[in-house]
């Protein structure tokens, strides 16, 4: 059976992508190949990939990357997950479905460390429960 193939875009790839990428692939992995990319990939965030593994999924050996290195690949759906990257964001012309989901950017959170994992934690769950009923 063929998987349907699902980008998940974000400026820079290291929080709110990457867990998109790995809640998508643990929870439809069957049905889906899961990729994720930057518009200004800058490495994955040490906190995205706790709060991951917090709920049993491992993206500890994700690494960012930039949406020119899916170019000549043909998505089923493209999703952006920031308004920047939707601005940004080049035109995947094999796309047969797009979709804009914002979510906060949790590497802009600030306080204590407790907070910061919080607020990771926070989007982490907004992210899941769309991802759920989207996908």
């Amino acid at each position: 059976m063929r998987k349907d193939k699902v980008l998940f875009i974000c400026t820079h790839n290291s929080s709110r992508s990457q867990m998109a990428e790995g809640l998508l692939r643990a929870f439809r992995g069957d049905l889906y190949e899961v990729h994720s990319a930057g518009t200004e990939p800058g490495g994955v965030n040490p906190c995205a990939v706790r709060v991951m593994a917090e709920i049993g999924i491992d993206i500890g050996s994700h690494r960012s990357k930039h949406v020119d290195e899916f170019r000549e690949t043909v998505f089923d759906c493209v999703v952006t997950v920031c308004d920047h990257a939707k601005e940004s964001c080049p035109f995947f012309p094999g796309a047969a479905k797009t979709i804009h989901k914002s979510f906060e950017d949790p590497s802009a959170f600030t306080g204590s460390a407790e907070d910061v994992l919080a607020g990771f934690r926070r989007v982490r769950d907004q992210i899941r429960d769309w991802i759920e009923k989207e996908f």
